[in-house]
């Protein structure tokens, strides 16, 4: 098992469908899942699954919602991207996670790797996202 950090396959397709709505206060939802080292998780998955999903305190099932910073561009890439998320007062254990659409039948948009296992014991287990620039935003169309 394996946590491969990638933007999805069918993620890359359902944009050219017109299936994910970015849109700050009246786009789809987004939400971000924390997943244990026993996930496998890569470009291949699809949509958001509880299969060794992280667990603990300050947790649950599913993940946080994700505030969406609304889209736009620099030169010749657009780009999205997301607040930093805390899971207060939590004790858990993680290596990656999942981005994905709670709107739409919880497709996959994102995996991350967190490089390695990343712990909180009764405190705040934050997600920090890179600057929401051209060259670092999490969502990036080049």
């Amino acid at each position: 098992m394996a946590i491969t950090q990638a933007m999805c396959t069918s993620f890359k397709v359902e944009l050219l469908t017109g299936t994910h709505d970015f849109t700050n206060s009246t786009g789809d939802t987004f939400k971000l899942a924390l997943y244990t080292s026993s996930a496998s998780l890569d470009a291949s998955t699809t949509a958001y699954s509880v299969t060794n999903e992280a667990s603990g305190t300050g947790y649950s099932a599913g993940g946080g919602t994700l505030t969406n910073v609304t889209p736009t561009s620099s030169g010749t890439t657009a780009f999205t991207d997301f607040a930093d998320l805390t899971f207060s007062s939590a004790t858990i254990t993680a290596r990656g996670c999942l981005i994905y659409n709670s709107t739409d039948s919880d497709k996959a948009v994102a995996v991350l790797d967190f490089g390695g296992d990343k712990t909180s014991t009764n405190g705040d287990f934050t997600i920090q996202f890179p600057t929401a620039d051209a060259s670092n935003a999490i969502i990036r169309i080049a």
